[in-house]
């Protein structure tokens, strides 16, 4: 891949990262626990991405397996974690 492709890979990788984070901690000011449930949904979906950008780096060589597979089961935890949040936070 010419250089400017890693760095588009990279680039949206970082911001599906912080998305995660960022949405949790702008759902925790909204008034309403539907509002906030919104805004973890949106952190859920993030993680969802950078599964996707993790899979895609490694599919064309830029990480290696074991990397690859610590990466994922930390993804996939915070996919557990949040996915129980927002559970609780709908009371369902």
């Amino acid at each position: 891949m010419p250089w400017f492709e890693k760095k588009g890979l990279c680039d949206q990788l970082q911001r599906a990262i912080v998305s995660i984070s960022s949405n949790i901690a702008e759902g925790c000011a909204k008034p309403s626990d539907k509002d906030f449930a919104k805004f973890l949904d949106t952190a859920l979906g993030s993680s969802y991405e950078v599964e996707t950008q993790l899979t895609i780096a490694h599919n064309v060589g830029y990480i290696s397996d074991d990397i690859f597979t610590d990466l994922m089961n930390d993804v996939q935890s915070i996919e557990r974690q949040l996915t129980g949040f927002i559970r609780s936070v709908r009371k369902e």
